[in-house]
C-alpha cells in the first residue's frame, strides 16, 4: 500500500521529492529544477529507474530540484518510497 511521503530538502545541492498515489495505473514525474536544461532527462530517468525496481505505478512524483548529484538523487526517492511503502528495508546496489 502506498502512502503520500515526502524526502529532502530545499537547499542548495540537494533534492525534495514527495510521491502520493494515483489512480491511473502510470508514473508521473513533474520537476522543476534550476539544471533542468542540462540534466532534467537525468534525473527523470533516475527516479523512474528506482521506482521500477520496486515494481510501482499508479504514483505522482513532484520533484524540486536544487542541483542535487545523481546518488543523492538515488538516496532520496529510495527514502520515500521507503517511507511511501512503510518499510525499513533498503536494498543499495
Amino acid at each position: 500500500m502506498l502512502k503520500s511521503a515526502s524526502a529532502g530538502t530545499l537547499e542548495s545541492g540537494d533534492i525534495y521529492i514527495e510521491v502520493s498515489p494515483i489512480i491511473e495505473h502510470k508514473i508521473d514525474v513533474k520537476l522543476t529544477s534550476i539544471v533542468a536544461q542540462q540534466f532534467g532527462k537525468r534525473i527523470k530517468q533516475i527516479i523512474i529507474d528506482e521506482i521500477a525496481k520496486r515494481d510501482l505505478n499508479g504514483i505522482s512524483v513532484n520533484v524540486v530540484d536544487k542541483g542535487a548529484r545523481d546518488c543523492t538523487v538515488k538516496a532520496r526517492i529510495n527514502a520515500v518510497l521507503n517511507r511511501a511503502m512503510d518499510t525499513e528495508v533498503i536494498k543499495w546496489d
